[in-house]
């Protein structure tokens, strides 16, 4: 029975079309979603990804790096006594107002983030090289991403604005820094402060620090934590919160929920397609169940005809999703469209998709369950 559900897919393709492009479009919207899902939402955690920082330090109960508050130096002095520690930094985060020299223009809300200009730093040392941050030595020298050139105003390097009433000049731009909820801007730490009107001992949100090799991360932040240099203080690996971060801007902000209830809905919307179309198709065919139900194939036997034919259909309706998706996830990276694919949300996709096509099967089941060699007589 096995055998005559492949066959009877192989020369009724036709019949079946339509079911394998519902499947293959719940397929492929469940991955662009997920994708733009964890792409947006990555994007909160871009100044612990673009770094290669290990351990950072800062405020105790801090949700996610914008929502840092700033800290004494002292709890650089906390990371550098750990002989486990090779380097550490401060990290300034500051929110501004950004005003370009278009009249009558409007404020932009930016992040600026003040960092060391060592050549050596850590901070988006994945995205910035050497000479660009070289260049932010001068003060009031900013960096944007190109991609938010438009947003900004600007037309590239050598455009200046205001930021906080505070004149800057745009020295360099570079990709991968697009943020969540505002334009991200990259300047020296002794910038940011003038911008954000830092002063006393406070002069850093967090303190982020890189370990020598084959070190106990986890190990290492624990007695860090435990240590009361610098009066209380939270320590994370850069893991830890980079994924807070995620978290707090897809669990806590609502965003995120939303975003699942329209996914929940795709599903819903394409197992009710999937399953009608299939039950048409098992309806359409319901003659040759009933002379195979008259030639001695019990109703059981032919259940399990349906289930394969779903099964198979699910499968080739995911293959055809998983190509279109792919072709598609590639033309939005090229564009600097933040999506982002894991293998556990991919399986995840896989798994929704082929029990949506099993339920597909729930409704043409019912049709086989009243087949009767009667109809042949009609």
């Amino acid at each position: 029975m096995i055998s005559l559900a492949r066959k009877t897919l192989i020369h009724e393709w036709r019949r079946f079309l339509p079911v394998v492009l519902a499947v293959c479009f719940v397929g492929v919207m469940l991955a662009a979603q997920t994708a733009l899902i964890l792409g947006i939402f990555e994007s909160s955690a871009v100044y612990v990804n673009a770094s290669s920082a290990n351990i950072w330090v800062g405020s105790p109960g801090t949700q996610s790096v914008s929502l840092g508050n700033n800290i004494l130096p002292d709890a650089k002095i906390r990371l550098l006594m750990a002989p486990e520690v090779e380097q550490a930094e401060p990290f300034l985060w500051v929110d501004g107002d950004w005003r370009n020299t278009i009249p009558n223009s409007g404020s932009t809300t930016i992040y600026l983030s003040g960092i060391s200009v060592s050549p050596n730093a850590m901070m988006f040392s994945k995205i910035l090289s050497s000479d660009k941050r070289a260049r932010l030595s001068e003060l009031g020298s900013v960096i944007v991403d190109r991609n938010d050139l438009d947003s900004l105003g600007i037309k590239g390097v050598g455009d200046h604005a205001w930021i906080n009433g505070h004149r800057v000049l745009v020295v360099g731009t570079v990709s991968g820094m697009r943020g969540l909820g505002g334009v991200n801007i990259i300047s020296s730490l002794e910038t940011a402060e003038i911008v954000g009107d830092v002063s006393g001992s406070s002069d850093a949100t967090f303190y982020l620090a890189k370990t020598k090799p084959d070190v106990d991360i986890d190990a290492l932040q624990h007695r860090l934590q435990k240590s009361n240099i610098g009066g209380p203080l939270q320590v994370w690996t850069a893991d830890q919160l980079s994924s807070d971060s995620q978290n707090y801007w897809f669990f806590d902000t609502g965003a995120g929920m939303a975003v699942m209830f329209m996914a929940i809905i795709v599903c819903l919307v394409g197992a009710i397609i999937s399953n009608q179309s299939f039950a048409s198709v098992v309806s359409s065919s319901m003659r040759e169940y009933a002379t195979l139900n008259a030639l001695g194939a019990s109703r059981g036997a032919l259940a399990k005809v349906i289930i394969e034919e779903s099964c198979l259909v699910g499968l080739v309706g995911l293959l055809l999703a998983a190509v279109v998706s792919t072709i598609l996830l590639l033309i939005a990276s090229h564009e600097n469209v933040p999506v982002n694919m894991t293998p556990m949300a991919a399986l995840g996709c896989v798994v929704l998709v082929v029990l949506m096509a099993l339920m597909s099967s729930g409704l043409a089941l019912r049709s086989v369950r009243r087949t009767d060699p009667a109809i042949l007589l009609r």
